[in-house]
């Protein structure tokens, strides 16, 4: 079966004559999932030195693990009759301790139980090795800590201990020594490799190593080139699998590409691209929200859509953000939907009949509260201002100064005050006036104490009573600031605002998009009017309640 160990593979050698030499080369630097692993695949290169010598080279680079599983069946076959045999593999390695593997380019995060066909079993590469006693080298090209991580307690990176059958040699350095060594000292024709090794400081041997060994054959007459000149190859069946290949866009196509063409034009590229597929998990996500082609107004919307629904995109920019995904990732989740962050036509449109639905609840709730504060907003008239006279006016606009009868209360209020300040006296006036110039508590306590029945009496209970009041609950006003400018309204949307104000005869000043003082006023007297927090800002509760109040119709969107 394809999915079995490589191990089962490699063990089912048949011990045979020999007469030729074989070599094996496996260089693995781009790995899919666990990173690169720098000059790991130089030792490919390095292995034309080898061809020079006469060996037969089964070499692959950055192999997963069908092209591995080829290459490793190419190589038992040519080792049933050679004489010598080399083997190269240099990558990332794991162990158990007393086993030791090469993971394949396509390999995850390595367990125990799961190393299946993407490793490369050493002990198994060391039993086809020693049928050739005394003719076989082993390199391994290996950081001394490469940062692979492991998924259990079971397995490190790392090389294990090796038992290594007599008359096998193993050579141990970094990739990049590896590759260096295979080019030159292993790849010199009848040399002392005993010599060679004990001469370079970074490599390091085991297991067999006589003090003389001329280990290699002579360098092998190359036959002359063509004189006609070297043929020119035709790239055609290659460029037109690689068009589709990158039409196609996977990670399958990607690979289909390098098994069929695995010295060919493309493969920097193809190993790049799948690199990139695997390091975003969304990628085909996001590449199908891009096919939208979303204005900014659009993502605004979506923002304005989630907002409303309480998924917070802090600030409605048209701008898909962390916060914004973060939102859209909540909503999905919500919704039954992989959690991507990235839109499809069906979810944009979901969530705007979401939005719409709960705006049409916030306005329906919006005026329920409306007409219950016009009801207190009446029995209390009734019960104060509705009998006519100055404590009942005093104590309504006490309750209700912005309320639907705070205009007929002051007016009222003022021909009443107007009637006894015709009948004070000069002093009074005179003592009053002075309290007025003042505008200060102590004056107007001041003139209570020299007129505790004077003329004005009431009017200066009220003054003391409006400047002993406590502030306006700043919080309150600042988070009212913050939810109007997340609404981010367009100038022809305030004016909008202001025309609605105007219409309610809160008189908001000039119908410009610009909310002054005049409209601050407007948008209190309003608030107050709704029996909503009256901060003189449009946050979210006054925008929908203005809506509510506009006939039934609904927000629009831009």
């Amino acid at each position: 079966m394809r999915h079995l160990l490589i191990t089962t593979i490699l063990a089912a050698l048949p011990l045979g004559a020999m007469a030729e030499d074989a070599a094996l080369v496996l260089g693995v630097e781009r790995y899919e999932r666990l990173g690169r692993l720098s000059r790991a695949d130089d030792v490919v290169v390095a292995a034309q030195g080898l061809e020079t010598l006469g060996f037969d080279v089964t070499s692959l680079a950055n192999g997963r693990a069908d092209t591995t599983l080829a290459a490793l069946n190419d190589f038992v076959a040519e080792a049933e009759d050679a004489e010598r045999l080399v083997v190269v593999m240099s990558g990332r390695f794991v162990t158990d301790g007393s086993r030791t593997w090469l993971l394949t380019a396509d390999a995850e995060t390595p367990t125990l139980l799961s190393l299946g066909d993407k490793a490369v079993s050493v002990e198994s590469v060391l039993r086809i090795l020693a049928s050739a006693q005394g003719r076989a080298v082993l390199m391994i090209g290996a950081e001394a800590d490469d940062g692979t991580e492991t998924g259990d307690a079971y397995l490190r990176a790392a090389i294990g201990v090796l038992d290594i059958p007599q008359g096998v040699t193993v050579l141990r350095a970094a990739p990049a020594d590896a590759a260096a060594f295979l080019a030159e000292e292993l790849s010199a024709p009848e040399a002392d490799l005993a010599v060679l090794i004990a001469a370079n400081p970074r490599v390091r041997a085991a297991g067999y190593l006589p003090a003389t060994w001329p280990f290699m054959p002579s360098e092998v007459t190359v036959e002359p080139a063509d004189p006609l000149g070297t043929p020119v190859v035709d790239t055609s069946v290659e460029d037109a699998l690689w068009e589709e290949t990158t039409a196609l866009d996977t990670v399958d196509a990607y690979r289909a590409y390098l098994r069929r063409f695995p010295d060919g034009n493309y493969i920097e590229a193809a190993e790049t691209t799948i690199a990139e597929i695997l390091a975003e998990p969304n990628r085909a996500d996001r590449l199908i929200e891009e096919e939208l082609h979303l204005s900014r107004d659009a993502r605004r919307e979506i923002q304005r859509d989630l907002t409303a629904l309480d998924f917070n995109t802090r600030g409605v920019d048209g701008i898909f953000g962390p916060i914004s995904r973060g939102a859209i990732r909540n909503w999905q989740q919500e919704n039954g939907y992989p959690q991507t962050s990235y839109l499809t036509t069906e979810q944009i449109s979901r969530l705007d009949a979401q939005a719409e639905r709960r705006a049409a609840e916030l306005a329906a709730e919006a005026e329920r509260e409306r007409l219950a504060q016009a009801r207190l907003d009446r029995a209390f008239w009734d019960e104060t201002g509705g009998r006519g006279d100055e404590p009942g006016y005093r104590a309504y606009l006490g309750r209700y100064p912005e309320g639907q009868f705070a205009a007929l209360a002051r007016q009222r209020l003022a021909a009443i005050v107007g009637e006894r300040e015709a009948a004070a006296t000069a002093l009074d006036r005179a003592a009053w006036d002075r309290a007025l110039a003042t505008e200060t508590l102590a004056g107007f306590q001041a003139y209570l104490a020299a007129y505790p029945e004077g003329a004005f009496k009431a009017e200066a209970e009220a003054r003391i009573a409006e400047l002993t009041e406590p502030a306006e609950d700043t919080a309150a006003i600042d988070a009212a600031r913050a939810q109007e400018e997340a609404l981010g309204l367009p100038q022809i949307r305030a004016q909008l605002v202001e025309l609605r104000l105007r219409e309610m005869g809160l008189n908001p000043g000039v119908v410009d998009g610009e909310f002054d003082a005049d409209t601050r006023t407007a948008l209190r007297a309003y608030q107050e009017n709704a029996g909503l927090g009256v901060t003189g800002y449009l946050d979210r509760a006054t925008a929908v309640q203005l809506l509510a109040d506009s006939f039934g119709i609904r927000i629009e969107r831009q």
